[in-house]
């Protein structure tokens, strides 16, 4: 039997009851990767597995350097096929990690391949694996998309981008949401001057806005979040260390701006000051079209200076942060609360040192009408895995309401993750089959179904109120927003 079976993951028979009758057959929302949109519209036809899982996938180079893969087969110059031998040749050593079971989710679900990968195994799957991609439709992206049961995906934009790979696609009749979000993170780059100021030329230039002061600057980003929700962004995303709350004011604000714009960079104090204006700003206009802000919190990234010259940002060289989070982040979530300003929201940590922080935090934050305003979001990024994935759904269900939660998102920067839903839904059902066999929860169809389907699609989709484009599915579970 292959390793990936009908019952992966599923200890009991109640879990297995749950995933194939409630949560097996849901739809998919992605509503957090990093999928180029341009390879959506174009329908991009992979080569090889390198194309389609290899080539920017930071996790697998981590665990091959750590093999002692020399980097020239992670990031480097070597050839393509050479790279999957490299991979290949860790892949037996990621015992217990959970690369090994994506890894073969993966092989098992676009490909059908049941083989365990490793050297021996690789030429035959690296052969299989291409005859596929060359004719099969369904692993086109777009094919992809439609195989996966997935209704809408959204991608991380930055506000200077042109949006017009998502014109393209929602004026060619796709049939799967595809929507962009805007993540200003650049906006508070101002500890480079250079490349700040060119970026802010960047954003002038995408908005018609000729940038000379703060104001200027801030309506230049106003028409972008203007022209991302008119091509269907509903969503925002930060990647922060911790929330900014040194309020300033305006003026302060302007001060620290028109220095940078005249080539000096800012210090960490000034940094502080206008990252905590901004972030208010950008809070402010998410709440007045009924955004969803997302914060990712707590990486400590590019760690490793020497390789962030030579290989660059994004290639496997960052780690949990232990920064404080709490006071902070209720400072800034009640600063938005006073002003009426705060918007849906989604919390990110990557520390689970901190799950019980955020999955309390947001608890006090909450509207009438709108369950769960504020989320304690699914395992990011080193907390993605089962392990990880059990922390989360526990600290939620201990201190919230599980049956609110939005569920799942992939975080992907390859159209080969998508089974990271299956994986999630697979460890969600084993945890509450294991809880109805110990007798913790009743074994009723009326309060389980609910609830899994909820989770897996449902309550993303009353959420995040995504346009989606019209016949695609807005179905709701007998739950999904009732609200009292």
């Amino acid at each position: 039997m292959s390793f990936i079976h009908a019952d992966f993951l599923l200890q009991t028979q109640a879990a297995r009851r749950l995933y194939h009758d409630y949560a097996e057959n849901q739809p998919i929302l992605d509503y957090h990767t990093h999928l180029p949109a341009a390879d959506i519209a174009e329908d991009r036809r992979f080569g090889d597995l390198f194309e389609i899982w290899l080539e920017g996938d930071h996790y697998k180079w981590r665990a091959m350097r750590a093999n002692g893969i020399a980097e020239k087969f992670c990031t480097g110059d070597a050839p393509r096929y050479e790279k999957f031998l490299a991979w290949a040749e860790t892949v037996p050593f990621t015992l217990r990690n959970p690369l090994f079971h994506w890894t073969h989710l993966e092989l098992k679900r676009y490909f059908d391949i049941g083989e365990v990968l490793d050297l021996e195994t690789a030429p035959g799957i690296w052969r299989q694996a291409q005859a596929q991609l060359a004719t099969d439709d369904s692993l086109t992206t777009q094919g992809i998309l439609r195989r996966f049961g997935v209704r809408a995906v959204c991608t991380t934009d930055d506000p200077s981008y042109d949006l017009a790979a998502h014109r393209s696609l929602a004026a060619s009749g796709f049939e799967i949401g595809v929507f962009p979000t805007f993540r200003p993170d650049r906006a508070l780059g101002i500890r480079d001057a250079e490349a700040f100021n060119s970026w802010v030329d960047r954003l002038a230039a995408s908005a018609n806005i000729q940038v000379t002061n703060l104001n200027s600057f801030l309506d230049a980003l106003k028409q972008r979040h203007d022209d991302f929700h008119q091509v269907g962004c509903r969503l925002s995303d930060h990647a922060l260390n911790h929330c900014y709350i040194d309020f300033c004011t305006p003026e302060v604000a302007e001060n620290i701006f028109s220095r940078v714009r005249s080539g000096q960079a800012a210090g960490e104090a000034e940094y502080a000051k206008f990252a905590s204006f901004m972030m208010l700003f950008f809070g402010r206009l998410d709440s007045e079209k009924g955004w969803t802000k997302q914060l990712h919190l707590g990486a400590q990234r590019n760690v490793n200076q020497r390789a962030l010259k030579e290989i660059g940002p994004d290639a496997g060289f960052d780690s949990m942060g232990d920064w404080p989070q709490a006071a902070a982040l209720g400072a800034y979530l009640d600063r938005l609360e006073q002003e009426h300003a705060l918007p849906k929201m989604i919390l990110y940590n990557v520390n689970p040192a901190d799950n019980y922080a955020f999955s309390t935090m947001v608890g006090n934050f909450h509207d009438k009408g709108q369950p769960a305003k504020v989320q304690f979001g699914s395992g990011w990024w080193f907390l993605d895995q089962k392990e990880g994935i059990e922390l989360q759904i526990n600290t939620l269900s201990n201190t919230g309401l599980l049956s609110r939660f939005v569920g799942m998102v992939a975080d992907s920067r390859s159209f080969m993750s998508f089974p990271r839903h299956e994986y999630f839904r697979r460890v969600l059902c084993n945890l509450i089959g294991q809880d109805i066999e110990k007798g913790l929860i009743p074994n009723r169809e009326n309060l389980l179904r609910p609830m899994i389907e909820n989770i897996c699609f449902h309550n993303a989709l009353a959420f995040l109120e995504l346009p989606l484009p019209e016949g695609v599915t807005s179905r709701k579970s007998p739950m999904a927003g009732q609200a009292r």
